[in-house]
Protein backbone atom coordinates (compact mmCIF):
# COMPACT_ATOMS: atom_id res chain seq x y z
CA UNK A 1 0.00 0.00 0.00
CA UNK A 2 1.17 3.75 -0.93
CA UNK A 3 1.94 5.18 2.22
CA UNK A 4 2.89 9.09 2.67
CA UNK A 5 3.91 9.55 6.50
CA UNK A 6 4.49 13.14 7.79
CA UNK A 7 6.69 13.71 10.66
CA UNK A 8 6.06 16.37 12.46
CA UNK A 9 9.04 17.05 15.14
CA UNK A 10 8.86 20.95 14.71
CA UNK A 11 5.39 21.32 14.18
CA UNK A 12 3.75 21.77 11.16
CA UNK A 13 2.50 24.76 8.40
CA UNK A 14 1.31 25.06 5.78
CA UNK A 15 4.70 26.36 3.38
CA UNK A 16 6.94 23.68 5.23
CA UNK A 17 4.46 21.38 4.59
CA UNK A 18 4.55 22.08 0.69
CA UNK A 19 8.20 22.24 0.10
CA UNK A 20 8.36 18.76 2.56
CA UNK A 21 6.06 17.71 0.06
CA UNK A 22 7.12 19.03 -3.06
CA UNK A 23 10.58 16.80 -2.78
CA UNK A 24 8.64 13.79 -2.79
CA UNK A 25 7.77 14.72 -6.72
CA UNK A 26 10.18 13.14 -8.97
CA UNK A 27 10.10 16.56 -11.41
CA UNK A 28 9.40 19.40 -8.18
CA UNK A 29 10.49 22.10 -10.50
CA UNK A 30 7.56 21.21 -13.36
CA UNK A 31 5.18 21.47 -10.41
CA UNK A 32 5.96 24.74 -9.89
CA UNK A 33 6.18 25.85 -13.04
CA UNK A 34 2.53 24.31 -13.62
CA UNK A 35 1.50 26.27 -9.90
CA UNK A 36 2.48 29.58 -11.12
CA UNK A 37 0.60 29.43 -13.91
CA UNK A 38 -2.66 28.70 -12.21
CA UNK A 39 -3.84 32.05 -12.26
CA UNK A 40 -4.10 32.93 -8.54
CA UNK A 41 -4.09 36.59 -8.48
CA UNK A 42 -0.40 38.15 -8.07
CA UNK A 43 1.27 35.32 -6.97
CA UNK A 44 4.57 33.45 -7.32
CA UNK A 45 5.85 30.60 -6.23
CA UNK A 46 9.96 30.13 -5.59
CA UNK A 47 11.62 26.90 -4.32
CA UNK A 48 14.65 27.34 -3.30
CA UNK A 49 17.13 24.92 -1.44
CA UNK A 50 17.74 25.29 2.50
CA UNK A 51 20.10 23.42 5.24
CA UNK A 52 18.59 23.27 8.69
CA UNK A 53 21.19 22.00 11.38
CA UNK A 54 23.67 19.78 8.14
CA UNK A 55 20.37 18.48 6.53
CA UNK A 56 19.45 19.70 3.28
CA UNK A 57 16.22 20.61 2.08
CA UNK A 58 13.43 22.88 0.67
CA UNK A 59 11.72 25.84 1.32
CA UNK A 60 9.01 27.52 -0.52
CA UNK A 61 8.65 31.40 -0.75
CA UNK A 62 5.26 32.69 -2.29
CA UNK A 63 5.51 36.08 -3.67
CA UNK A 64 3.08 38.48 -3.25
CA UNK A 65 3.42 40.74 -6.19
CA UNK A 66 7.22 40.30 -6.20
CA UNK A 67 7.19 40.53 -2.54
CA UNK A 68 7.51 38.20 0.40
CA UNK A 69 5.60 38.56 3.42
CA UNK A 70 8.45 38.03 5.82
CA UNK A 71 11.20 39.94 7.78
CA UNK A 72 11.62 42.95 5.10
CA UNK A 73 8.05 43.44 6.01
CA UNK A 74 7.49 43.12 9.73
CA UNK A 75 10.54 45.13 11.05
CA UNK A 76 8.10 46.65 12.95
CA UNK A 77 6.83 43.46 14.20
CA UNK A 78 7.10 43.83 18.04
CA UNK A 79 6.22 47.14 17.27
CA UNK A 80 2.11 46.49 17.01
CA UNK A 81 -0.14 43.54 18.62
CA UNK A 82 -1.50 40.72 15.95
CA UNK A 83 -5.06 39.51 16.04
CA UNK A 84 -4.31 35.51 16.85
CA UNK A 85 -6.04 33.88 13.96
CA UNK A 86 -2.65 33.70 11.86
CA UNK A 87 -0.99 31.56 9.44
CA UNK A 88 2.68 31.57 10.38
CA UNK A 89 5.23 30.89 7.73
CA UNK A 90 6.74 29.16 10.85
CA UNK A 91 10.02 30.62 11.35
CA UNK A 92 9.53 30.80 15.28
CA UNK A 93 10.46 33.53 17.70
CA UNK A 94 9.39 33.73 21.05
CA UNK A 95 5.92 35.80 20.94
CA UNK A 96 6.54 36.03 16.66
CA UNK A 97 7.99 33.26 15.54
CA UNK A 98 6.81 33.01 12.23
CA UNK A 99 7.71 35.32 9.28
CA UNK A 100 4.90 34.47 6.94
CA UNK A 101 1.19 34.53 6.80
CA UNK A 102 0.26 36.71 9.67
CA UNK A 103 -3.87 37.60 10.12
CA UNK A 104 -2.95 41.30 11.88
CA UNK A 105 -5.52 43.12 13.42
CA UNK A 106 -3.77 46.24 11.74
CA UNK A 107 -4.01 48.48 10.29
CA UNK A 108 -0.28 49.20 8.96
CA UNK A 109 0.79 52.47 7.40
CA UNK A 110 2.34 51.61 3.86
CA UNK A 111 5.57 52.67 4.98
CA UNK A 112 5.57 50.24 7.38
CA UNK A 113 5.82 47.68 4.35
CA UNK A 114 8.29 48.93 2.73
CA UNK A 115 6.12 51.72 0.83
CA UNK A 116 4.07 48.55 -0.37
CA UNK A 117 0.19 48.74 -0.97
CA UNK A 118 -0.88 47.18 2.86
CA UNK A 119 -4.26 46.19 1.46
CA UNK A 120 -2.59 44.49 -1.13
CA UNK A 121 -1.08 41.72 1.96
CA UNK A 122 -3.78 42.40 5.13
CA UNK A 123 -6.93 42.36 3.41
CA UNK A 124 -9.56 40.31 5.39
CA UNK A 125 -11.94 37.42 3.31
CA UNK A 126 -14.44 35.40 3.92
CA UNK A 127 -15.13 31.93 2.88
CA UNK A 128 -17.42 33.16 -0.20
CA UNK A 129 -14.73 35.24 -1.26
CA UNK A 130 -12.05 32.35 -0.79
CA UNK A 131 -14.17 30.04 -2.99
CA UNK A 132 -15.05 32.79 -5.48
CA UNK A 133 -11.40 32.79 -6.10
CA UNK A 134 -10.48 29.03 -5.74
CA UNK A 135 -13.39 28.22 -8.22
CA UNK A 136 -11.53 30.60 -11.11
CA UNK A 137 -7.92 28.33 -10.79
CA UNK A 138 -7.14 25.67 -12.88
CA UNK A 139 -7.29 22.81 -10.47
CA UNK A 140 -9.74 19.62 -10.15
CA UNK A 141 -12.53 19.99 -8.47
CA UNK A 142 -11.49 17.35 -6.10
CA UNK A 143 -8.40 19.67 -5.29
CA UNK A 144 -11.04 22.33 -4.97
CA UNK A 145 -13.03 20.65 -2.45
CA UNK A 146 -9.89 19.81 -0.51
CA UNK A 147 -9.01 23.54 -0.43
CA UNK A 148 -12.46 24.51 0.70
CA UNK A 149 -12.54 21.84 3.50
CA UNK A 150 -9.22 22.95 5.04
CA UNK A 151 -10.53 26.60 5.26
CA UNK A 152 -13.84 24.85 7.05
CA UNK A 153 -12.37 23.74 9.70
CA UNK A 154 -9.99 26.75 10.52
CA UNK A 155 -13.55 28.97 9.76
CA UNK A 156 -15.06 26.30 12.50
CA UNK A 157 -12.01 27.15 14.81
CA UNK A 158 -11.65 30.91 14.28
CA UNK A 159 -16.07 30.94 15.06
CA UNK A 160 -15.71 28.84 18.45
CA UNK A 161 -12.46 30.79 19.56
CA UNK A 162 -14.19 34.31 19.39
CA UNK A 163 -17.69 32.83 19.68
CA UNK A 164 -19.41 33.99 16.20
CA UNK A 165 -20.68 32.39 13.15
CA UNK A 166 -18.45 30.90 10.55
CA UNK A 167 -20.79 33.55 8.61
CA UNK A 168 -19.29 36.24 10.71
CA UNK A 169 -15.82 35.38 10.25
CA UNK A 170 -13.44 37.26 8.63
CA UNK A 171 -9.99 35.94 7.44
CA UNK A 172 -6.97 37.94 7.81
CA UNK A 173 -3.76 36.67 6.64
CA UNK A 174 -4.99 32.75 6.46
CA UNK A 175 -7.64 34.18 3.85
CA UNK A 176 -4.50 36.48 1.41
CA UNK A 177 -3.33 35.21 -1.49
CA UNK A 178 0.17 33.97 -0.19
CA UNK A 179 -2.11 31.56 2.41
CA UNK A 180 -4.47 30.67 -0.27
CA UNK A 181 -1.05 29.30 -2.17
CA UNK A 182 0.38 27.92 0.45
CA UNK A 183 -2.90 25.18 0.90
CA UNK A 184 -3.59 25.04 -2.61
CA UNK A 185 -0.09 23.92 -3.11
CA UNK A 186 -0.71 21.22 -0.20
CA UNK A 187 -3.88 20.22 -1.55
CA UNK A 188 -2.53 19.95 -5.28
CA UNK A 189 0.29 18.08 -4.23
CA UNK A 190 -1.59 15.85 -1.89
CA UNK A 191 -3.25 14.68 -5.17
CA UNK A 192 -0.39 14.07 -6.91
CA UNK A 193 1.33 12.12 -4.41
CA UNK A 194 -1.75 9.76 -4.25
CA UNK A 195 -0.97 8.26 -1.11
CA UNK A 196 -3.36 5.10 -0.21
CA UNK A 197 -2.82 5.77 3.25
CA UNK A 198 -1.66 9.29 4.73
CA UNK A 199 -0.17 8.78 8.37
CA UNK A 200 1.53 11.45 10.56
CA UNK A 201 3.30 11.66 13.97
CA UNK A 202 2.59 13.26 17.10
CA UNK A 203 2.55 17.04 16.30
CA UNK A 204 5.09 18.95 18.08
CA UNK A 205 3.15 22.40 19.11
CA UNK A 206 6.01 24.59 21.26
CA UNK A 207 5.30 25.93 24.13
CA UNK A 208 5.60 29.42 25.76
CA UNK A 209 2.83 32.26 24.85
CA UNK A 210 1.94 34.06 21.65
CA UNK A 211 1.14 37.91 21.96
CA UNK A 212 -1.90 38.41 20.49
CA UNK A 213 -4.38 41.62 19.94
CA UNK A 214 -6.29 40.13 23.18
CA UNK A 215 -3.24 39.59 25.01
CA UNK A 216 -1.06 37.30 26.12
CA UNK A 217 -2.02 33.53 24.89
CA UNK A 218 -0.54 30.01 25.84
CA UNK A 219 0.59 27.36 22.99
CA UNK A 220 -1.09 26.30 21.06
CA UNK A 221 -3.34 29.32 20.66
CA UNK A 222 -7.15 28.78 20.76
CA UNK A 223 -8.34 28.32 17.22
CA UNK A 224 -5.22 25.80 16.24
CA UNK A 225 -6.32 23.39 20.16
CA UNK A 226 -9.84 23.28 18.35
CA UNK A 227 -8.38 21.94 15.22
CA UNK A 228 -5.62 19.57 16.84
CA UNK A 229 -8.80 18.03 19.58
CA UNK A 230 -8.54 14.52 18.91
CA UNK A 231 -4.73 14.32 17.73
CA UNK A 232 -2.05 13.49 19.57
CA UNK A 233 0.18 16.52 20.66
CA UNK A 234 3.10 17.39 22.88
CA UNK A 235 5.19 20.11 23.91
CA UNK A 236 8.70 20.92 24.80
CA UNK A 237 11.75 22.80 25.79
CA UNK A 238 11.04 25.03 22.09
CA UNK A 239 9.15 28.16 23.54
CA UNK A 240 7.46 28.92 20.47
CA UNK A 241 3.97 28.34 18.07
CA UNK A 242 5.43 25.85 16.44
CA UNK A 243 2.35 24.72 14.94
CA UNK A 244 -0.18 27.09 13.17
CA UNK A 245 -4.09 26.90 12.05
CA UNK A 246 -3.14 26.05 8.81
CA UNK A 247 -0.52 23.55 9.68
CA UNK A 248 -3.20 21.95 11.92
CA UNK A 249 -5.91 22.22 9.36
CA UNK A 250 -3.85 20.86 6.60
CA UNK A 251 -3.05 17.85 8.55
CA UNK A 252 -6.37 17.00 9.95
CA UNK A 253 -7.95 16.97 6.99
CA UNK A 254 -5.75 14.32 4.89
CA UNK A 255 -4.29 12.21 7.39
CA UNK A 256 -6.06 8.62 8.24
CA UNK A 257 -3.87 8.20 11.50
CA UNK A 258 -1.75 9.51 13.46
CA UNK A 259 1.27 7.65 15.42
CA UNK A 260 4.45 6.50 15.22
CA UNK A 261 5.85 5.45 11.57
CA UNK A 262 4.83 2.00 10.43
CA UNK A 263 6.98 0.09 8.66
CA UNK A 264 7.68 0.94 4.88
CA UNK A 265 9.96 0.27 2.09
CA UNK A 266 10.85 3.98 1.92
CA UNK A 267 11.66 5.15 -2.00
CA UNK A 268 11.61 9.30 -1.52
CA UNK A 269 12.08 11.73 1.84
CA UNK A 270 11.16 15.05 1.53
CA UNK A 271 12.60 17.77 4.01
CA UNK A 272 10.33 21.00 4.41
CA UNK A 273 12.26 23.87 5.87
CA UNK A 274 11.36 27.04 7.85
CA UNK A 275 13.55 30.21 8.04
CA UNK A 276 14.85 30.37 11.51
CA UNK A 277 17.35 28.49 13.01
CA UNK A 278 16.87 26.60 16.37
CA UNK A 279 19.11 23.76 18.31
CA UNK A 280 16.74 21.23 16.70
CA UNK A 281 16.32 21.32 12.64
CA UNK A 282 13.42 23.41 12.27
CA UNK A 283 11.47 21.25 9.43
CA UNK A 284 8.78 18.96 8.25
CA UNK A 285 9.93 15.52 7.31
CA UNK A 286 8.11 13.29 4.93
CA UNK A 287 8.28 9.88 3.46
CA UNK A 288 7.08 7.83 0.80
CA UNK A 289 6.43 4.28 0.13
CA UNK A 290 5.05 1.07 0.23
CA UNK A 291 3.77 -0.38 3.56
CA UNK A 292 3.36 -4.38 3.97
CA UNK A 293 0.40 -4.93 6.64
CA UNK A 294 0.94 -3.27 10.28
CA UNK A 295 0.15 -4.36 13.70
CA UNK A 296 -1.81 -2.26 16.84
CA UNK A 297 -2.88 -3.37 19.76
CA UNK A 298 -6.21 -4.56 20.66
CA UNK A 299 -7.72 -4.96 23.90
CA UNK A 300 -10.31 -8.25 24.56
CA UNK A 301 -12.79 -8.01 27.34
CA UNK A 302 -14.65 -11.31 28.78
CA UNK A 303 -16.57 -12.86 30.96
CA UNK A 304 -18.51 -15.86 31.73
CA UNK A 305 -22.37 -16.05 32.24
CA UNK A 306 -24.49 -19.23 32.78
CA UNK A 307 -27.58 -17.88 34.09
CA UNK A 308 -28.57 -16.04 30.40
CA UNK A 309 -30.79 -17.33 27.51
CA UNK A 310 -29.63 -17.53 24.01
CA UNK A 311 -32.05 -14.22 23.30
CA UNK A 312 -30.70 -12.17 26.09
CA UNK A 313 -27.26 -13.23 24.82
CA UNK A 314 -27.77 -12.36 21.11
CA UNK A 315 -29.16 -9.05 22.18
CA UNK A 316 -26.21 -8.68 24.38
CA UNK A 317 -24.13 -9.18 21.15
CA UNK A 318 -26.01 -7.13 18.65
CA UNK A 319 -26.00 -3.92 21.03
CA UNK A 320 -21.83 -4.17 21.64
CA UNK A 321 -21.26 -4.29 17.95
CA UNK A 322 -24.09 -1.07 17.90
CA UNK A 323 -21.64 0.21 20.73
CA UNK A 324 -18.35 0.23 18.71
CA UNK A 325 -17.15 -3.29 19.17
CA UNK A 326 -15.05 -4.68 16.66
CA UNK A 327 -15.69 -8.18 17.16
CA UNK A 328 -18.16 -10.09 19.51
CA UNK A 329 -18.21 -14.01 20.02
CA UNK A 330 -19.32 -17.13 22.11
CA UNK A 331 -18.55 -19.42 23.38
CA UNK A 332 -19.79 -23.00 24.98
CA UNK A 333 -18.15 -23.93 28.24
CA UNK A 334 -18.58 -25.80 31.33
CA UNK A 335 -18.07 -23.69 34.47
CA UNK A 336 -18.25 -24.45 37.83
CA UNK A 337 -20.39 -27.35 39.55
CA UNK A 338 -20.80 -28.99 35.92
CA UNK A 339 -22.99 -26.03 34.75
CA UNK A 340 -23.11 -25.07 31.03
CA UNK A 341 -22.35 -21.65 30.16
CA UNK A 342 -21.13 -19.15 27.72
CA UNK A 343 -17.72 -17.36 27.57
CA UNK A 344 -18.09 -13.69 26.50
CA UNK A 345 -15.49 -12.09 24.74
CA UNK A 346 -15.57 -8.44 22.90
CA UNK A 347 -12.73 -7.04 21.39
CA UNK A 348 -12.27 -3.72 21.22
CA UNK A 349 -9.57 -0.31 21.68
CA UNK A 350 -8.91 1.73 24.21
CA UNK A 351 -10.97 4.71 22.74
CA UNK A 352 -14.09 2.30 23.10
CA UNK A 353 -13.29 0.20 26.27
CA UNK A 354 -14.92 2.17 29.08
CA UNK A 355 -17.79 2.26 26.93
CA UNK A 356 -18.22 -1.39 26.08
CA UNK A 357 -17.88 -2.24 29.82
CA UNK A 358 -20.61 -0.11 30.82
CA UNK A 359 -22.54 -2.13 27.99
CA UNK A 360 -21.53 -5.52 29.24
CA UNK A 361 -22.78 -4.72 32.69
CA UNK A 362 -26.01 -3.32 31.69
CA UNK A 363 -26.51 -6.09 29.16
CA UNK A 364 -25.40 -9.42 30.81
CA UNK A 365 -25.94 -10.87 34.31
CA UNK A 366 -21.74 -10.77 34.64
CA UNK A 367 -20.51 -9.17 38.14
CA UNK A 368 -17.19 -9.67 36.63
CA UNK A 369 -14.94 -8.57 33.46
CA UNK A 370 -11.66 -10.09 32.58
CA UNK A 371 -9.01 -7.18 30.34
CA UNK A 372 -6.27 -8.70 28.47
CA UNK A 373 -4.28 -6.27 25.98
CA UNK A 374 -2.96 -7.96 22.78
CA UNK A 375 -0.66 -7.13 20.11
CA UNK A 376 -2.37 -7.85 16.40
CA UNK A 377 -0.90 -7.93 13.03
CA UNK A 378 -2.85 -6.84 10.07
CA UNK A 379 -3.55 -6.83 6.74
CA UNK A 380 -3.49 -3.45 4.73
CA UNK A 381 -6.83 -2.81 3.40
CA UNK A 382 -8.38 -0.03 0.40
CA UNK A 383 -11.81 -1.05 -0.76
CA UNK A 384 -13.05 -0.34 -5.10
CA UNK A 385 -16.31 -0.43 -6.55
CA UNK A 386 -17.55 -1.70 -9.36
CA UNK A 387 -21.17 -1.72 -10.77
CA UNK A 388 -21.84 -1.35 -6.90
CA UNK A 389 -20.06 -3.81 -5.63
CA UNK A 390 -17.75 -3.06 -2.97
CA UNK A 391 -14.41 -5.15 -3.32
CA UNK A 392 -12.12 -5.30 -0.52
CA UNK A 393 -8.26 -5.88 -1.04
CA UNK A 394 -5.91 -6.72 1.89
CA UNK A 395 -2.24 -6.98 1.08
CA UNK A 396 1.10 -7.27 3.53
CA UNK A 397 3.35 -10.14 5.08
CA UNK A 398 3.68 -11.57 1.57
CA UNK A 399 -0.27 -12.40 0.90
CA UNK A 400 -3.08 -10.65 -1.07
CA UNK A 401 -6.56 -11.31 -1.52
CA UNK A 402 -9.66 -9.24 -2.43
CA UNK A 403 -13.35 -10.37 -1.64
CA UNK A 404 -16.47 -8.54 -2.54
CA UNK A 405 -18.82 -7.42 0.50
CA UNK A 406 -21.54 -9.85 1.19
CA UNK A 407 -24.27 -7.56 1.33
CA UNK A 408 -23.57 -6.32 -1.60
CA UNK A 409 -23.23 -9.31 -3.71
CA UNK A 410 -26.68 -10.82 -2.02
CA UNK A 411 -28.32 -6.99 -2.94
CA UNK A 412 -27.37 -7.81 -6.28
CA UNK A 413 -28.34 -11.16 -6.76
CA UNK A 414 -32.05 -10.78 -5.10
CA UNK A 415 -32.27 -7.85 -7.55
CA UNK A 416 -30.95 -9.78 -10.82
CA UNK A 417 -32.61 -12.97 -9.64
CA UNK A 418 -29.50 -14.78 -9.86
CA UNK A 419 -27.58 -17.35 -7.10
CA UNK A 420 -24.63 -16.13 -4.82
CA UNK A 421 -22.14 -17.88 -7.12
CA UNK A 422 -23.58 -16.79 -10.52
CA UNK A 423 -23.05 -13.27 -8.92
CA UNK A 424 -19.55 -13.72 -7.94
CA UNK A 425 -18.32 -15.23 -11.20
CA UNK A 426 -19.99 -12.18 -13.20
CA UNK A 427 -17.78 -9.90 -11.09
CA UNK A 428 -14.96 -12.80 -11.00
CA UNK A 429 -14.74 -12.16 -6.97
Amino acid sequence: MKTLYIECNMGAAGDMLSAALLELLPDSEDFVKRFNSLGIPRIKMIKEDAVKCGIHGTHVSILVDGMEEGPHMHEHEHEHEHEHHHEHEHDHEPHHEHDHEHHHEHCHDDHEHGGHDSHHHHSHSTLDQIRFIIDFLDIDDDVKDDIMAVYGLIAEAESHAHNTSVEHIHFHEVGTMDAIADVTAVCMLMKELNADKVVCSPIHVGSGTVRCAHGILPVPAPATAYILRGIPIYGGEIRSELCTPTGAALLKHFVSEFGPMPVMSISSTGYGCGKKDFPVANCVRAYIGETAGSNDEIIELSCNVDDMTAEDTAFACEELMRGGARDVFTTAVIMKKGRPGTLLCVITDDAHKEEIVKLIFKHTSTIGIRECRMNRYVLDRSFKEKDGIRIKTSSGYGAARSKAEFDDIAAYAREHGLSLSQTRQKFGV
